[in-house]
C-alpha cells in the first residue's frame, strides 16, 4: 500500500512537471500580449499572437525552460507606455532591452521589477530627474544603460548602492552635479561623458579614463587632467581680478563725475562732431569681404564661398588644375545637407564638374596634420574608390572638392523618385555594385590598415556611381580627423551595436556597416540604422533576423528582382551574408576578407536551366553553418520622417 501511495505521488510529482511550465507560459502569453496593447506602433510584434506560444516564435523573447527571462525589443520603433503592470507580472523577467525606439517622458517604474539585473533603454526620449531613491530596491541590478535620453538632475545616488553593478552608461543626457561615490569592485564600464556634471571625479573612478568624462567642463581631477586646487585657486584669482576691476571702473566713473561737473562751470562751446565717410570706397570694400567670408551658406544663386586665408591646395591634378578663383566665378548648387557638412555641384569655366563638400567637423585638427591626410587619400588608386582633387584648409571648416559623379548616389539610385527605375535596376546591376563595394573596402582596409576603422562612414549616400554603374566609395578615413565625441554623433561606423553599447571602434564596424548596405540593395528599403531620430526608415537587421529565423527570406527580396527567380539563389546567399555581417556580437561577424571571399563565388548571371526552387536549396544549404543567430542585439540607430538625399 506504502509502495502504491509513493508511485501514486511520483506520478502525480511529474504531471505537475508537466503541466506547470504551460500554465506559466499561459500568464507570461497573458502578460505580453498585454504589454503589446500599450504599445502604439506594435505592428512590427505581428508575431505575438494569442494562439502561438511566447517562446516558440514570437519576436524579441528569450525563454529558458518555457520561461520569459529576457526581453530584447530594441530598434523596433516602438513608442506609446510601457505597460510596467505586464511586465512586473513576468515571473522570470531579468533582462528589459527597449534601446533605439521612440519612448519617451518620465522613466518608467522598472524599480518595481526587483529581481531584474539587466535594463537596457539607451537612445530613447525619456527625460526629467530620476529619483534619487529609484534603484534602491533593485539590488540585483549588474547592468544599467540609460544613454543617450534626456535625463537631467543628479545622478540617482542608489545607484552607488547597487552591490554587484559591473556596467554603468549614463552619456549623452543632461546629468547635472556631483558624481556619487562609486565604489564597488564589480563595475568594470563606465561612461559618464557629454552631461553637465562637476566637481572632483572620485578616486575609485580613475582607472576608467578620460573618455568616460569627457564632455562635462566641470569636472576635476582623476583622469580629467583639470586640477581640483587650481580650478579653486584660478576661481579665487578670478574673484580678485573682479574686485580689482570694479574698482578702478569707480574710479574713472567718480573722475567722469567730476570732469562733467567742472565743464559745465566753463562757458566755452563746442562745434558738432564730425560724421564718418561711410561712402569711402576703402571702407565699403572691407565691409564687402567681412560680409562674404561670413556667408553661412551656398545656393544656387550664390558663388563658391571665398576665403582671404589661402588658395586652394591641389593634391590631384588627373583632372587639372584649378583654384579658388575657378570655383568663385562656378555658380553652386545645392545637393545636400549632411552628417558631415553641405555638399555644392559647381561647373567651372574649363567644363570641369566638382561637388564641394563643406566640413565643419574637424575644426581642432592642424593644418599640417590635415594637409598629410588628404595626400595620402589622393595618394590612392582603385577602380572603386574616389580620390579628393583639392582641398582648403581654415580653422573652422574644410573644404574639399570631388569630380562630381553624374549618376548620383547609391541612396538616390535605390530610393530617389528621380533616380533610375527599379526595372533598370535589376540583378546584374545590383550585384555589380556589391562586389564594387566590397572590392573597394577590401583595397582601403589594406591601404589604411594603421587607422581604428579604415572607412568609418559607409553608407549608401557616401557610395556614388559611375558611368556603367562602377560604385566609387567616398568620406573615408575621417575617423583619423574627427574627435570622438563628434566621430559618434556623424560617422556611421560608431552606430555599430558595439561602438554604442562599449564605445569599441574596429574595422569590423566597417563589416556591419557593409552588410546594413547589401540588405538595403536586396531589399530596396531605406535603413532606419541612418537614421539619428527614432522615426522614419527599416530596422533591416532586426527584419532579417526575424525572416531567416521563419525560413521566408524570399519575402524580404525588392519585388523587381524577386520576380528573377533565375537569380533567387545568389540573392539569398547574399541575404544570409549580410545576415553574417551585421551580427551584433563582432566576435562571431563575418571577416571582411572572408566576406569578399563569399561574396565572389556568387554568381550574378543566373541560370535558366535550375528551377528557383533548386536554387533557393543550393543556397541555404551552403549557408546553413552560417544561419542567423540569436545573440542579444542591443545598439543604437534611429530615424527621421524624411530620406534626404544627402553626399555626406
Amino acid at each position: 500500500m506504502a509502495i502504491l501511495h509513493v508511485h501514486g505521488l511520483f506520478i502525480f510529482f511529474n504531471i505537475f512537471l508537466i503541466i506547470f511550465p504551460f500554465a506559466n507560459s499561459s500568464k507570461d502569453s497573458e502578460a505580453l500580449l498585454k504589454l503589446k496593447r500599450s504599445f502604439t506602433n506594435s505592428i512590427v510584434l505581428d508575431s505575438w499572437t494569442p494562439e502561438t506560444e511566447p517562446c516558440a516564435k514570437w519576436v524579441g523573447i528569450l525563454c529558458q525552460n518555457g520561461i520569459v527571462y529576457g526581453l530584447r525589443l530594441g530598434y523596433l520603433g516602438l513608442s506609446g507606455n510601457i505597460d510596467i503592470d505586464a511586465l512586473a507580472s513576468l515571473s522570470g523577467l531579468r533582462s528589459i532591452a527597449l534601446m533605439s525606439n521612440s519612448f519617451s517622458g518620465k522613466i518608467p517604474d522598472f524599480q518595481r521589477i526587483g529581481a531584474l539585473k539587466a535594463l537596457y533603454i539607451s537612445n530613447n526620449e525619456f527625460s526629467g530627474e530620476i529619483p534619487s531613491d529609484y534603484f534602491s530596491k533593485m539590488a540585483g541590478l549588474k547592468k544599467v544603460w540609460l544613454s543617450r535620453n534626456n535625463f537631467s538632475g543628479p545622478i540617482p545616488s542608489s545607484l552607488a548602492q547597487i552591490s554587484q553593478l559591473m556596467e554603468l552608461h549614463l552619456e549623452n543626457n543632461q546629468f547635472s552635479g556631483t558624481i556619487p561615490a562609486f565604489e564597488q569592485k564589480t563595475l568594470i564600464s563606465l561612461d559618464l561623458s557629454n552631461n553637465s556634471l562637476e566637481g572632483e571625479i572620485p578616486p575609485g573612478l580613475e582607472k576608467f579614463g578620460l573618455k568616460a568624462f569627457e564632455g562635462n567642463s566641470g569636472l576635476c581631477g582623476g583622469s580629467s587632467g583639470k586640477s581640483c586646487q587650481s580650478k579653486n585657486k584660478n576661481s579665487n584669482n578670478h574673484l580678485k581680478l573682479a574686485m580689482w576691476f570694479l574698482a578702478a571702473f569707480a574710479a574713472v566713473l567718480l573722475a567722469m563725475v567730476i570732469g562733467i561737473f567742472m565743464m559745465g562751470r566753463r562757458d566755452e562751446t563746442f562745434d558738432e562732431p564730425v560724421k564718418e565717410n561711410l561712402d569711402d570706397p576703402s571702407i565699403s570694400s572691407s565691409v564687402k569681404k567681412d560680409f562674404d567670408s561670413s556667408r553661412k551658406g551656398l545656393g544656387s544663386s550664390h558663388r563658391v564661398g571665398s576665403s582671404r586665408r589661402g588658395d586652394l591646395v591641389m593634391i590631384n591634378d588627373d583632372k587639372g588644375e584649378f583654384g579658388m578663383g575657378d570655383l568663385m566665378k562656378s555658380a553652386a548648387e545645392v545637393l545636400g545637407n549632411g552628417a558631415l557638412g553641405s555638399s555644392y555641384k559647381a561647373v567651372m569655366a574649363n567644363g570641369l564638374t566638382v561637388v564641394v563638400k563643406r566640413i565643419k567637423e574637424m575644426s581642432k585638427i592642424g593644418r599640417e596634420k590635415f594637409d598629410a591626410e588628404m595626400r595620402k587619400f589622393a595618394s590612392l588608386r582603385h577602380k572603386n574608390v574616389l580620390t579628393p582633387l583639392a582641398y582648403h584648409y581654415r580653422k573652422d571648416e574644410k573644404l574639399l572638392v570631388y569630380e562630381y559623379q553624374h549618376k548620383g548616389s547609391l541612396l538616390f539610385l535605390l530610393h530617389s523618385d528621380h533616380g533610375l527605375s527599379h526595372s533598370e535596376l535589376n540583378w546584374p546591376v545590383r550585384y555589380k555594385i556589391i562586389q564594387g563595394i566590397t572590392r573597394g573596402l577590401g583595397y582601403l582596409h589594406k591601404e589604411l590598415s594603421s587607422l581604428e576603422v579604415p572607412h568609418g562612414n559607409l553608407k549608401s549616400s557616401n557610395i556614388l556611381l559611375g558611368p556603367n554603374y562602377d560604385p566609387l566609395l567616398v568620406d573615408y578615413g575621417f575617423c583619423s580627423l574627427i574627435s570622438g565625441s563628434q566621430a559618434a554623433q556623424v560617422l556611421t561606423a560608431y552606430k555599430s551595436p558595439e561602438a554604442i553599447l562599449q564605445s569599441l571602434v574596429s574595422p569590423k564596424c566597417d563589416v556591419f556597416c557593409l552588410g546594413i548596405i547589401i540588405l538595403e540593395i536586396l531589399t530596396g528599403k531605406y535603413p532606419s540604422q541612418y537614421l539619428n531620430n527614432p522615426q522614419g526608415g527599416t530596422d533591416l537587421v532586426q527584419w532579417t533576423r526575424s525572416a531567416i529565423a521563419e525560413g521566408r527570406e524570399v519575402d524580404l527580396l525588392d519585388p523587381d528582382v524577386a520576380n528573377a527567380t533565375n537569380f533567387l539563389g545568389g540573392m539569398i546567399q547574399l541575404l544570409h551574408i549580410a545576415a553574417a555581417c551585421t551580427e551584433s556580437n563582432p566576435d562571431y561577424r563575418l571577416d571582411l576578407r572572408e566576406a569578399i571571399r563569399r561574396i565572389e563565388t556568387i554568381s550574378g548571371e543566373g541560370n535558366d536551366d535550375e528551377t528557383s526552387e533548386a536554387s533557393q536549396s543550393r543556397a541555404l544549404g551552403s549557408c546553413k553553418e552560417h544561419s542567423w543567430r540569436r545573440h542579444d542585439s542591443i545598439g543604437d540607430q534611429s530615424g527621421r520622417k524624411s530620406i534626404s538625399l544627402e553626399i555626406s
